[in-house]
């Protein structure tokens, strides 16, 4: 089983007599402008076994307490292991069913990808694709984090493109003869979080069919592209920079080894939940911008400088939304170059960020949160229009990665809890 699939049963470690609400925290990339969020949820964990102390939010990467933060993660790590926090499921793949706040069911499976067929390079024909560009400079600081760390904890969801709905539906009408391995209440309006582990019979199938996904003749049907085109089985949907960074860890380590024991190596791989991109709970909501330290009128100025024929109101090209103390505008800019409204903005403000030292920017998953930040006199928010999710998988593997920050998947509360690991060392 799964001896050509790049998604495979793991070893995989759940923590043990624990109150599993306070164990399990959201991704460490959300709330990053909320640092009243983050407070809440340490008050609530208190000194309780957490995940809270297993990972680094990401407003603290390039805080000044970083390499001690770092140091405190990974000893915490090594102390829950010593403690014996964990218990093991070898050789093992959870079924997860979360109730998200809005009574939906998001389905998904937890078991490992391996990192030999994942590629983070746009145009890439690896079974596994980024969607979005890698920013090569935000990995190094993750690298900080995980190149020492005994353990990983994924944030990771990959979407697999199964129109047919031949995976998550199967395993969805066997629980019944699966074993219950957590059920509990997610922290902070998350929820609510189920997992089963497969039984043996449920793992061949689930092998089976990811098999016939990866079928080259029905991948060139689907997507209308030629012989030389490499199938593309999953596309990452959450988590594109802890998989690159993934993929750095385990790059270092295979210089350190002969090519005989690659295959051994745990950084090999990488904890991941796969889903389905057809799940009707996973919407693709808009990410949008907030831009501090800047005069406002001034920064407008310049992105409508920036286009030919670029003017204020609505119209026919990109439309771009920004909110200000002083309101709320659109900016149109006809004959765009890029597909998305996304690229442009994105586009603009990357090259404007370069020549205006000081400047900062967030990437936000509300628009009410990008209200609230934008009443400061210095900040600029952009609201952005949602892509489809049906356009994922044809523009990655035609056009290549989507701009940076495209689409998330749902609200911040919505996003994957930590509460399964890993051992990468």
């Amino acid at each position: 089983m799964f001896e050509k699939m790049p998604f495979k049963p793991a070893d995989i470690l759940l923590p043990r007599d624990c109150d599993m609400t306070r164990w399990s925290v959201v991704a460490c990339d959300q709330y990053t402008s909320q640092p009243e969020y983050w407070q809440r949820v340490s008050n609530f964990v208190g000194n309780q076994p957490s995940t809270l102390r297993l990972v680094l939010p990401e407003s603290c990467l390039e805080g000044p307490n970083v390499e001690t933060d770092i140091m405190e993660i990974n000893n915490t790590m090594s102390q829950y292991l010593r403690q014996d926090q964990f218990v093991t499921l070898p050789g093992a793949l959870i079924y997860v069913e979360r109730r998200l706040a809005d009574g939906m069911v998001r389905r998904g499976i937890v078991g490992m990808v391996d990192l030999e067929q994942y590629d983070y390079e746009p145009g890439s024909s690896a079974l596994i694709r980024a969607t979005e560009g890698t920013v090569l400079s935000r990995i190094p600081p993750r690298v900080a984090v995980r190149k020492n760390a005994p353990i990983e904890l994924p944030h990771i969801m990959l979407l697999s493109d199964d129109r047919e709905g031949t995976v998550m539906p199967m395993l969805a009408a066997q629980t019944d003869k699966m074993e219950k391995v957590y059920d509990f209440d997610l922290m902070e309006n998350g929820g609510h979080i189920t997992g089963w582990k497969l039984n043996e019979k449920q793992m061949e199938e689930l092998s089976a069919a990811l098999e016939k996904l990866a079928d080259p003749a029905a991948f060139r049907a689907k997507y209308g592209v030629g012989e030389d085109a490499g199938v593309m089985l999953f596309a990452v949907g959450d988590g594109n920079h802890s998989l690159a960074t993934a993929k750095e860890c385990y790059e270092r380590q295979k210089g350190l080894v002969p090519a005989d024991q690659w295959d051994s190596l745990p950084a090999r791989y990488a904890l991941a939940e796969l889903c389905d991109l057809h799940d009707e709970s996973l919407q693709f909501e808009a990410i949008h911008r907030v831009v501090f330290g800047v005069d406002p009128a001034g920064l407008l100025s310049d992105l409508k400088n920036a286009f030919p024929g670029a003017y204020e109101g609505r119209g026919e090209g990109h439309v771009i939304t920004y909110i200000t103390r002083e309101g709320r505008g659109d900016i149109t800019i006809p004959n765009p170059a890029a597909q998305l409204a996304v690229g442009t903005l994105q586009g603009f403000l990357d090259q404007w960020m370069k020549e205006h030292k000081g400047v900062g920017i967030d990437y936000i998953h509300g628009e009410d949160v990008v209200e609230e930040l934008s009443r400061r006199g210095d900040a600029v928010g952009f609201l952005l229009p949602s892509m489809g999710k049906e356009e994922l998988f044809p523009t990655v593997i035609l056009d290549g990665v989507l701009p940076r920050k495209t689409f998330s998947m749902g609200h911040a509360h919505d996003k994957r809890f930590y509460l399964e690991a890993r051992k990468i060392r």
